[in-house]
């Protein structure tokens, strides 16, 4: 069996909680374990956050949250309208080098990029095709279930 789910929100501070609620929530009816719930949870904040300070261009007010479960397992992705992530972005989830040198000048920020590559099994950073700008990140994560599951088919 397979779910996906789509949210659209405005780029504003209260919209990462809403959507690691929803996920969460999700997460817990399908019967996922708890632990990597909380792990996909964690990484979603940090790609929605960097949407809501990062995204915005003038073109949108908001930006977008996709999430599928497939099997065993689950792909989000955090797509905004903003200036795209800079040259050198590579897609097998190599942090852009901008991040890194801004992690190492600024120890409270610039650590979101390299928390969701330790959360996730894959990580991608792309800039969105064409003149469309935007950044997307997709996490995928391998799902372990709870034994009372509703969608994973032992």
């Amino acid at each position: 069996m397979s779910i996906w789910w789509s949210l659209h929100l405005r780029r504003e501070a209260a919209s990462v909680p809403l959507a690691r609620r929803l996920l969460l929530g999700a997460m817990r009816t399908a019967g996922v374990e708890d632990s990597v719930s909380y792990e996909l949870s964690v990484a979603l904040s940090e790609a929605c956050s960097n949407a809501v300070l990062h995204g915005g261009g003038g073109r949108s007010d908001s930006f977008r949250v996709t999430a599928a479960i497939s099997g065993d397992i689950c792909r989000i992705e955090v797509t905004d309208s903003g200036p795209g992530f800079p040259a050198g972005v590579r897609a097998s989830g190599t942090r852009p080098a901008a991040a890194v040198a801004v992690r190492e000048q600024d120890q409270e920020h610039g650590r979101g990029l390299g928390l969701i590559e330790a959360l996730a099994d894959r990580v991608r950073f792309r800039n969105q095709p064409g003149d469309a700008g935007g950044a997307v990140v997709s996490i995928d994560k391998i799902l372990t279930w709870r034994e009372d599951a509703l969608l994973h088919a032992s």
